[in-house]
């Protein structure tokens, strides 16, 4: 009876472990063929369509409107986890109807959003003029930082010299 008990809590565990972060109502009313490319595109022909996008935030401010993020859309794992890659389809705004604290939703910070499509805003990016797809967000999570030095030891698999203790090898 315990087996069964601690075998189904690990199952369950495992399961959780690789679900999705947006619940599935939302996931369930994205359409699978509708990419970043072709919203990025054409913003307007696609509004109200529900959209899942992730990346890296650039820059987020409080606006009368509520708050306004400027996301670097980048490809995703599973879970929704932007990747750690040098490549990405642009950018896309994102409000948010609600207060959101700026110093947590700051620049670096990894973020998926759901939301329903707007409208094209245009805002200037350096020097010119960059036509961002606006989504009003549904779900937002802001994903934890990931540690660098989560294994400690960066050789870990030879230090202290492990192969070497007590008696396997003589010292040199």
């Amino acid at each position: 009876m315990v087996q069964r008990l601690l075998l189904i809590s690990l199952m369950i565990a495992f399961i959780s472990g690789c679900a999705p972060v947006i619940s599935k109502q939302i996931r369930e009313q994205v359409s699978p063929a509708l990419t970043f490319g072709d919203v990025l595109r054409d913003p307007d022909a696609y509004r109200n369509q529900m959209v899942i996008w992730s990346g890296v935030i650039v820059k987020s401010e409080n606006t009368k409107e509520g708050t306004l993020i400027e996301v670097l859309q980048k490809a995703t794992d599973s879970r929704g986890r932007p990747l750690d890659v040098d490549n990405s389809g642009g950018r896309f705004l994102a409000l948010h109807s609600e207060y959101l604290d700026t110093a947590i939703y700051s620049k670096g910070r990894e973020v998926t959003i759901a939301g329903k499509v707007l409208e094209k805003r245009v805002l200037p990016l350096g020097e010119i003029e960059y036509a961002y797809p606006l989504v009003l967000i549904k779900e937002i999570y802001l994903w934890k930082p990931i540690r660098e030095d989560r294994w400690g030891h960066p050789y870990w698999w030879y230090y202290p010299h492990w192969w070497r203790y007590p008696y396997w090898h003589p010292y040199y």
